[in-house]
């Protein structure tokens, strides 16, 4: 993924994301509120070395590396029994010096002799009181108890108060703004990250980059969504003008330099699955192409669920299915479609044994009579992977035009048709988008000149 695919993801699950960052904001605002209000109050303590007035200046030296180093292990005394019990017992608290401990934090900046002390408790003046008492007894604890070396050296640590605590005014907790903008940020983070996941998780097709980067095929065409397209299927008979129909003019341009040089064209139109745009691609691009003055026949070979003779509003009672088996002549069920040079077969009656039919040497007859009379055949077949009769068919034929939906096809499924066509001695020439988006993140320049483009001008 590029930069741009992350952006395109962000905004395809901005949604997602404004939901977690208003939770984060929310949630961080709850805990503000309910956080109890506890106040802070700290005083500090150098710890120092008294020396004596003859100290020599080596003295002085060794006596200054030596509070350095015993600075960090009496900042962990503090919160030791020895030093908070007697504040116990001085205020008459009633806690244990467990209890006590975790309210105290004791702090030593680094190579540093200065040690500070915050206690946090509820009440502010006791906040104070317990800061205050808690440096006297570490005071006494040491000078008195830890550092008796009046006879083993000529220097003494002594900790003098650098400055006392004080009542403090303003709470230390709850922040509520810290908290708010803290849930926003985690809210934030989560949003974006779920937005992510869902893009790898999605594996369907949405740009035409998608496509291309599944399999080795060109883009042929990309054919924007069309919110009206089941009442007007055959957009270039219906609307001429509309620019979904100009697509298929342009399809109809990269289609013919599939032509094979001195023969006809014969194509196969299929889609991995079912409800993909593949028959209704295969009418107007065959349209599209008698427009250009070419012979077209567009044969249905979806002899499962046939659907030729519906979108173009001929007789399909009789077609492929009889041709095949010798009951009826092609020439007597070819029928012209408008006064062009357009001609339909309709799938005919729905036989057993599609596959084997589309697979016989009676079609490839067949198909050697319609390169005969056109310049170009089309074969509407039905999806790949639910049957096998497209990857049959697709071997007898110049190659295979597979179509892709938009939102709707899985890269994994247009892989796999891919494969199942090849592994039938088939090529696939090149593939066609549909139900490209017309607005969103998703948006493509087939969709910015779709249907909803001209329904703004």
């Amino acid at each position: 993924m590029d930069l741009r695919d992350y952006i395109r993801a962000l905004r395809r699950n901005l949604v997602v994301v404004i939901a977690a960052t208003v939770i984060g904001l929310c949630a961080g605002a709850i805990v503000g509120l309910t956080t109890p209000q506890r106040f802070e109050a700290s005083t500090q303590l150098m710890v120092s070395v008294d020396a004596g007035s003859a100290a020599s200046p080596a003295e002085l030296a060794q006596g200054n590396s030596y509070a350095l180093q015993v600075a960090e292990s009496y900042r962990s005394v503090l919160t030791s029994s020895l030093v908070l019990q007697p504040v116990i017992d001085d205020l008459g608290l009633d806690v244990t010096t467990r209890q006590l401990a975790g309210k105290v934090t004791a702090s030593l900046a680094p190579r540093g002799v200065i040690i500070t002390v915050a206690v946090t408790d509820a009440n502010p003046g006791q906040a104070a009181r317990l800061a205050n008492a808690i440096g006297d007894s570490f005071s006494s604890v040491i000078t008195d108890e830890l550092e008796q070396r009046q006879n083993e050296t000529a220097y003494s640590i002594r900790i003098i108060p650098v400055q006392t605590a004080t009542v403090p005014t303003t709470p230390s907790a709850p922040n509520l703004r810290l908290s708010v903008i803290l849930g926003g940020l985690v809210g934030l983070a989560a949003g974006v990250g779920i937005a992510l996941l869902r893009e790898v998780l999605d594996r369907r097709i949405r740009t035409l980059e998608d496509v291309e980067r599944t399999i080795d095929a060109p883009v042929l065409g990309g054919i924007s969504l069309d919110p009206e397209a089941s009442t007007r299927p055959l957009i270039m008979a219906n609307a001429p003008l509309d620019p979904r129909a100009e697509a298929f003019r342009s399809l109809r341009t990269n289609v013919r330099f599939l032509f094979p040089s001195g023969g006809s064209g014969v194509f196969v139109v299929t889609s991995a699955g079912p409800s993909e745009g593949k028959s209704t691609t295969a009418a107007n691009l065959a349209i599209a192409l008698g427009e250009s003055g070419y012979r077209v026949a567009l044969v249905d070979a979806d002899m499962r669920k046939p659907r030729v003779a519906g979108l173009l509003g001929i007789e399909g009672a009789i077609g492929l299915s009889d041709v095949l088996i010798g009951r009826v002549a092609v020439n007597d069920v070819m029928q012209r479609w408008g006064r062009g040079t357009f001609f339909a077969l309709p799938a005919g009656t729905v036989p057993p044994n599609p596959a084997e039919l589309l697979g016989s040497d009676a079609m490839k007859a067949l198909i050697a009579d319609l390169e005969a009379a056109f310049d170009v055949i089309i074969f509407d077949a039905p999806p790949v992977l639910p049957v096998t009769d497209a990857a049959v068919l697709s071997r007898l034929t110049t190659g295979v035009l597979l179509v892709a939906a938009a939102e709707a096809t899985t890269t994994d499924n247009l892989a796999a048709a891919a494969t199942r066509i090849e592994a039938a001695d088939g090529k696939v020439l090149g593939t066609v988008v549909t139900m490209l988006p017309i607005r969103g993140a998703d948006k493509t320049a087939y969709g910015t000149y779709g249907y909803g483009a001209l329904a703004k001008s």
